[in-house]
């Protein structure tokens, strides 16, 4: 089979590599569809402290299960389904709680162990989660990036009353404007980005007003508006101090950055207006809900995809992501 293996950082290769074999509780899932996460891109460099090598990538994928271990179902064999990549231990405390994102032992598919970009992957079964034939193959992967957002939602428990705020309008920052709008019914989702391109697709994907920061400062283009909703999605150190100073008290900050800068903030910025800060990383156990958005039309996917490319030409797609942030949002790879 053919797959794309980070041999180590810098090092991309298209490679032969044996059929892996489901071991107990496992299945075998043949890729269809798998989309680019800049987690992705970050491996390939060498930025992604979590990363193990040699690495097969890819933690946003779908397919169609065709082999099984011992103890699963074979009834599965020829089932839809999105891989969720959080694989925890089950026992630990986080996982006890109800956070198994945050396993002690965690190991994410595609980061950890081998993941999607591959004409065949094996996945717990338990992760593999049926997909209803009213979202198309060609959307499937993009269940996981929803959940990224429904993570951070759930934290921040939108209302339709909020003012939200989202910094970046990456992939990240578009799937939360549609979780804001279509899931939580917020009535004003601002988003601010440096490229206009970007805050095109912020507005299809339903923000009431945009803001470029490039030149002149948020501050003085809020004119004094507030928000009581606060995520940020576009991880600079800086955003932090600045989502503080702007938001209305008693407000909720959201973080999904993983920056290893330090940033600089007050306890009495947070303190003085006794701000909540969440963070999230992953998602737990968030995969039915965001399949139930998608079947409803709560939430849709097809607004953030701007192209399609084989598997074969991973290292084009890749750097079309990484380089090209004005014309590019999603990369979905075609597998078949």
């Amino acid at each position: 089979m053919k797959s794309v293996v980070i041999e180590q950082p810098g090092e991309l290769q298209l490679q032969q590599r044996a059929l892996p074999e489901p071991v107990a509780g496992e299945v075998r899932i043949k890729v269809r569809y798998a989309s680019i996460c800049g987690s992705d891109v970050h491996i390939w460099h060498g930025h992604n402290p979590f990363a193990r090598y040699p690495r097969v990538i890819g933690h946003e994928f779908f397919g169609v299960i065709d082999a099984v271990g011992a103890g699963v179902d074979a009834g599965r064999i020829g089932e839809r389904v999105a891989v969720d990549p959080v694989v925890s231990c089950g026992h630990c405390y986080p996982c006890s709680v109800g956070r198994p994102n945050v396993c002690r032992e965690l190991q994410v598919i595609g980061v950890h162990r081998d993941g999607g970009f591959s004409e065949y992957a094996v996945a717990p079964a338990r992760n593999a989660y049926r997909v209803p034939d009213s979202i198309p193959d060609k959307l499937a992967s993009l269940i996981e990036p929803f959940t990224i957002a429904a993570n951070i939602t759930a934290f921040l428990q939108p209302t339709a009353q909020d003012i939200a705020l989202v910094y970046g309008a990456g992939p990240m920052g578009l799937t939360a404007i549609q979780v804001l709008k279509g899931v939580y019914g917020v009535q004003q989702v601002l988003v601010v980005d440096r490229l206009p391109e970007r805050l095109a697709l912020a507005q299809q994907s339903g923000a009431d007003a945009i803001f470029n920061n490039s030149d002149v400062p948020l501050a003085a283009q809020l004119e004094g508006v507030q928000p009581t909703l606060i995520i940020d999605a576009a991880c600079h150190p800086s955003i932090l101090a600045e989502a503080a100073a702007l938001a209305s008290p008693a407000a909720r900050i959201g973080l999904l950055g993983f920056s290893a800068e330090p940033c600089t903030l007050t306890q009495q910025s947070l303190t003085s207006k006794e701000l909540s800060l969440f963070t999230s990383r992953l998602n737990s156990h968030r995969f039915a809900q965001v399949i139930e958005w998608i079947e409803r039309g709560a939430i849709q996917p097809e607004k953030l995809v701007t192209h399609y490319l084989p598997l074969t030409e991973i290292e084009q797609a890749m750097t079309l992501f990484e380089k090209d942030p004005r014309t590019c949002c999603k990369v979905i790879l075609s597998v078949e």
